[in-house]
């Protein structure tokens, strides 16, 4: 499939209504397996959502209460857990994977629980905290609940939040209420995508890095640093005219990306060397 193709499906997924996020977020699957099926995750998740709505009617009437009945069966029943062993692994960041090995990351994680918690009555956000993904929750005082879907879905209290934020961003990070904002489900596929695009050019499989950083020009605004990557991996996969496109239209970004760094000299550099390979085969 064209990632452009696949853009388009993932963008109309996310303005389909309550399911939005959990069919886009399979459909980024597509770009190891083009033609998967989802109906069986689908149908997975509602089954755990019945079970978590089952549970839920049989536990106390509280927000947490609520939160306690679907992290048991997430967790306790269906054996989610968090892949501390092999965090890297591709296959936690796809999430019809996911939900066959039942193993993730905190962002996909979340994906399955917001889905779940969604049929069974709960409303469970996203929140894009810095190098950890979690959940946030409107308990019955207004007061937010911030849950870790990689840790079993374990409320997290003032400190443990401050003590995550430094051990991801540094000591030196200035704790702020808006990194306990929730986002939108674009934002959450964005992110996805993005862990993704570092894994592959990690692994130096630079076909598939390539399609996930073309979904993300589309998805994601064309964001200067995104249109960059897709023409430094085009020119890796030999296709120097897709390079020259992308990495002349980066460097023609206004505003601060116009200003002269050492990685905008190197960018021209490639841009000059690429207008002659070009230019040859014509």
């Amino acid at each position: 499939m064209r990632s452009s193709s696949l853009a388009d499906e993932i963008g109309a997924a996310l303005e389909s209504g309550p399911d939005g996020l959990t069919r886009a977020a399979m459909l980024i699957s597509r770009v190891e397996s083009p033609h998967l099926a989802f109906a069986p995750a689908l149908a997975e998740i509602d089954v755990l959502g019945a079970r978590a709505e089952a549970r839920i009617a049989l536990a106390g009437s509280s927000c947490r209460d609520r939160i306690r009945a679907i992290n048991a069966v997430l967790y306790d029943e269906a054996g989610f857990r968090g892949n501390r062993d092999h965090y890297d692994d591709v296959r936690n960041s796809l999430l019809t994977m996911v939900l066959e090995r039942r193993l993730g990351i905190p962002v996909s994680l979340a994906v399955i629980y917001m889905a779940v918690a969604r049929r069974a009555g709960l409303d469970v956000r996203g929140v894009p905290f810095p190098g950890h993904f979690l959940l946030r929750v409107r308990g019955d005082d207004d007061d937010a609940i911030i849950l870790d879907p990689f840790d079993e879905g374990r409320e997290l209290d003032a400190a443990e939040q401050r003590a995550l934020l430094a051990r991801h961003a540094g000591d030196e990070a200035e704790f702020d209420a808006r990194v306990l904002e929730p986002c939108s489900n674009r934002a959450i596929v964005v992110r996805m995508l993005n862990n993704l695009k570092r894994l592959y050019v990690g692994a130096r499989s630079f076909a598939q890095a390539w399609h996930v950083t073309d979904l993300l020009v589309t998805l994601d605004d064309g964001q200067p640093e995104d249109v960059r990557d897709r023409g430094l991996l085009a020119y890796h996969l030999d296709d120097f005219p897709g390079a020259l496109r992308d990495l002349e239209r980066y460097l023609g970004t206004p505003g601060p990306m116009r200003e002269e760094t050492a990685e905008r000299r190197q960018i021209w550099e490639h841009v000059s060397a690429l207008r002659r390979r070009v230019a040859g085969l014509n």
